[in-house]
C-alpha cells in the first residue's frame, strides 16, 4: 500500500491551515492523486511511479511544489488547464493515463481548492522519469488523435431532473472519482466509448477484471442496495462482497476518507446507471471436461473454502464474503476469481474495518487443474450462473503482477 498524506495534515486538532486547503485535501483524496503520483517507497506526490500500458510505460510526474521539478512555478490557471484540458502550461499534451477526460468535469472552484492543498506542500526535489513508450506511441501529437475520438471538454452539468444528492454522486463519481476509467471496457487506442461506460472491463496489464457498475443484475449493482454499495466504498467490505486488487488500494487510498454524504450520495448514482445488455457468457469447457473440473472442484472446495465460505457458500459476511449469488463470481470473466484463489488477498484496513480479514494464497498448493476445478465449482454450484473454466486459464494467471 501507498503511504498516506503527512499526519498533521490527518489531525483536526491540530490542523491550523485554510478552509481552502483543508478542501483540497479532501478533494485531492476524492481524485485519488496520491495513488498515481507516488511510486513505491517514495515521497507522497513526487512521482516517478511506473505506469505499464499496452503502449509502453509512462512515469507519474513530480506534483509537489517543488520550483524546478515539480508544478512550483505553476499559476492556478496552468493547473486547471492540466485538469480540464489536459494540457502542460507551454500547451504540449499530456498523455490520457492522467484521467483528464473525467477531470475535465471538475469545477474551477474545486480545482483551485486542490492547487492551493498541493502548493502548502513540502517541495521535492525529484525530476521526472522520461516515458518509455514503443514508436509510434512516443509521438505525442498523436494525442490529438486520441483526444478527437475519446475526449469531451467541459466541466460538469447538473441534471436538474435529478436531486441534489443524486447531482453531488454523479460529479464525483464521474469527474474526480475517474471510475469509468477502469469500470469501462477500454478498446486497442486505450479509449472508452460513452455508450458503454461503466459496463465493466479488464484493467490492462493488471489483469483484474473491472466488474460492471450499471444496474445489470447479473455483474452489476442491480441488486444491490444504497448501504450496501456506501459500505463497500468507504469500508472495502459489505455484506454483498469486498474490495480486492486495484479498487482495494482505491478504498484504502481515497473512499474511506469521503464523508458518510458523500459516500452515499455516490452509491445513489451508481444504482441509478441504466441497465446495459450484456451477452450471455460463453466458456470454451466442454461438457465432460466441465463434469469432471466440478467433481473436483467440490472437493477442492469442501476441504480448503468451506470453513470460511461455508458449506453453501453462505459467507459470513461481512468478513467472509458469500460466494453464492455473488455477481462477482459469476461474471463472463473469471480472472478476478482466479487470482483470488492463486494470489488470496486482503481487503484494505479503514478506518471503519481497522481489522480486515484476508484469504490466503494457493498457488503454491493447488495445481493448475485444481484451480480451474474449484472456481468451475464456485462459479456453477449454488445457483450461479457462471461457467467453467479450464487450467490454462489458471496457468496464465500465474505470473500476473502482483501489484
Amino acid at each position: 500500500m501507498l503511504a498516506l498524506l503527512p499526519a498533521a495534515a490527518q489531525d483536526p486538532a491540530s490542523d491550523q491551515r485554510s478552509d481552502v486547503v483543508k478542501k483540497g485535501e479532501y478533494l485531492a483524496r476524492a481524485g485519488d492523486c496520491v495513488a498515481c503520483h507516488t511510486a513505491p517507497e517514495g515521497k507522497v506526490f513526487a512521482g516517478g511511479r511506473a505506469m505499464p500500458t499496452p503502449f509502453g510505460t509512462l512515469f507519474a510526474s513530480n506534483i509537489t511544489p517543488d520550483a524546478e521539478t515539480g508544478i512550483g512555478k505553476w499559476s492556478a490557471d496552468e493547473f486547471y488547464g492540466a485538469m480540464h484540458s489536459g494540457r502542460f502550461p507551454d500547451g504540449g499534451l499530456i498523455y490520457p493515463a492522467m484521467p483528464f477526460p473525467s477531470y475535465t468535469k471538475v469545477t474551477r472552484e474545486d480545482s483551485d481548492a486542490i492547487f492551493e492543498y498541493l502548493k502548502s506542500l513540502p517541495p521535492i526535489r525529484q525530476p521526472n522519469r522520461p516515458h518509455d513508450l514503443s514508436f509510434p506511441y512516443n509521438n505525442r501529437s498523436l494525442i490529438l488523435g486520441w483526444r478527437t475520438l475519446f475526449f469531451n471538454e467541459g466541466e460538469f452539468k447538473r441534471n436538474p431532473q435529478q436531486s441534489d444528492e443524486w447531482n453531488r454522486g454523479a460529479y464525483l463519481v464521474e469527474g474526480l472519482g475517474h471510475c469509468g476509467m477502469c469500470h469501462s471496457p477500454i478498446n486497442a487506442l486505450g479509449g472508452t466509448s460513452e455508450s458503454k461506460a461503466f459496463q465493466g472491463g479488464l484493467i490492462p496489464m493488471q489483469d483484474w477484471y473491472a466488474p460492471s457498475l450499471t444496474s445489470n443484475k447479473e455483474a452489476g449493482l442491480g441488486d444491490w442496495s444504497i448501504e450496501e454499495i456506501s459500505d463497500l466504498l468507504q469500508k472495502g467490505v459489505s455484506a454483498r462482497g469486498a474490495v480486492y486488487g486495484p479498487m482495494a488500494e482505491v478504498v484504502y487510498n481515497s473512499l474511506q476518507y469521503m464523508t458518510d454524504e458523500d459516500t452515499r450520495a455516490m452509491a445513489v448514482y451508481l444504482k441509478s446507471i441504466a441497465q446495459d445488455q450484456p451477452e450471455a457468457p460463453s466458456s470454451s469447457v466442454n461438457t465432460s471436461e466441465a463434469s469432471l473440473l466440478i467433481s473436483l472442484g467440490k472437493t477442492v472446495y469442501d476441504r480448503d473454502c468451506a470453513s470460511c465460505h461455508g458449506g453453501k457458500g453462505e459467507g459470513k459476511p461481512p468478513h467472509y464474503p458469500p460466494l453464492a449469488g455473488n455477481q462477482s463470481i459469476q461474471m463472463e470473466s473469471a480472472v478476478n476469481g482466479i487470482r483470488m484463489v492463486l494470489n488470496g488477498g486482503y481487503p484494505p484496513a479503514t478506518l471503519k474495518n481497522p481489522m480486515p480479514h484476508g484469504m490466503p494464497p494457493f498457488a503454491v498448493t493447488l495445481s493448475d487443474d485444481e484451480v480451474a476445478a474449484v472456481v468451475s465449482y464456485i462459479r456453477t454450484a449454488w445457483g450461479n450462473r457462471g461457467t467453467p473454466v479450464n487450467a490454462a486459464d489458471a496457468n496464465r494467471l500465474r505470473s500476473a503482477p502482483l501489484e
